[in-house]
C-alpha cells in the first residue's frame, strides 16, 4: 500500500480471472475506492482502521467491479459505473449508473474516454490533478519499470484501427480540456509527475501498442 500522492493510495493484487497484477486506488479524505481488489497483506481491516471508512466505489469501466462486493458488504458503500455498462451486472450487484459530466462522490468528474468500450471512463480527481484511466491507456512492462504508455494489443480490440483512432481523439480531448499531471492507470500503475507529458507523447506519436501477448 503506497501513498503516491497526498491522500491517494495505490496497491496491486492479482486479478482472480485474468491472472495478472492490476491496480486499485483509495482516495483517503473522501472515502472513495477506484476499481478495488482487496489488498492481500492489509485486507479489509486496513480500511476499517482509517479515520473515514469506504463510502463509495467508482468503476472506470464495467469490467473493473472486481471485489467491490466485498467492500460493499463490509462497509455499506455504494458502487458507481458509467450507465452504458450497467448491463454487465446481472447477478444481484447493486450498481448505480452515472453519465459523462456527472460529479461523483469525492468531487470526481466523469469524463468521456470510450472507444475501447462505450463505458470506458476517465475519472478526473481535480484537487489531486490526476486521471484514473481503465483500459483505454495502459503501461507496458513490469510495475514501476517506466515502460511506455500505449494501447492494449489488437487482439483485445473489436476493430483495432477504429478503436485506436477513437482513443487518440479521446486522449487529445482530455489533454485539451482537463488540468492534470498524474495518471492513475488500472493496468500499469500510477504515473506521477509526468503523466500529462507521457500522454501527450502517445498522442504525438500517433499511438503505439504498450505490450504484446
Amino acid at each position: 500500500m503506497d501513498e503516491v500522492l497526498p491522500g491517494v493510495f495505490h496497491w496491486t493484487a492479482r486479478h482472480p480471472k485474468i491472472g495478472v497484477e492490476v491496480s486499485s486506488y483509495w482516495l483517503e479524505g473522501a472515502g472513495v475506492l477506484f476499481d478495488p481488489l482487496v489488498p492481500v497483506e492489509e485486507g479489509l481491516e486496513w480500511f476499517a482502521s482509517r479515520a473515514l471508512a469506504p463510502s463509495a466505489i467508482l468503476l472506470s469501466n464495467r469490467h473493473h467491479y472486481r471485489e467491490s462486493g466485498r467492500f460493499a458488504e463490509r462497509f455499506g458503500c455504494t458502487v458507481h459505473c458509467n450507465s452504458a455498462g450497467l448491463h454487465e451486472f446481472t447477478h444481484g450487484e447493486v450498481v448505480h449508473g452515472f453519465e459523462i459530466g456527472d460529479s461523483l462522490p469525492g468531487g470526481v468528474i466523469a469524463c468521456e474516454l470510450g472507444a475501447i468500450c462505450p463505458d470506458d471512463t476517465a475519472l478526473h480527481l481535480r484537487e489531486q490533478r490526476a486521471l484514473v484511466i481503465a483500459d483505454g491507456v495502459v503501461r507496458g512492462g513490469p510495475y514501476g519499470s517506466g515502460g511506455p504508455l500505449g494501447f492494449v494489443p489488437d487482439s483485445l480490440m473489436d476493430d483495432p484501427p477504429a478503436t485506436k483512432r477513437g482513443l487518440l481523439a479521446a486522449c487529445a480531448r482530455l489533454l485539451a480540456e482537463l488540468d492534470f499531471e498524474h495518471l492513475l492507470l488500472a493496468h500499469g500503475g500510477p504515473v506521477i509527475g509526468d503523466g500529462r507529458a507521457l500522454l501527450q507523447d502517445l498522442v504525438d506519436c500517433g499511438g503505439r501498442t504498450a505490450f504484446e501477448m
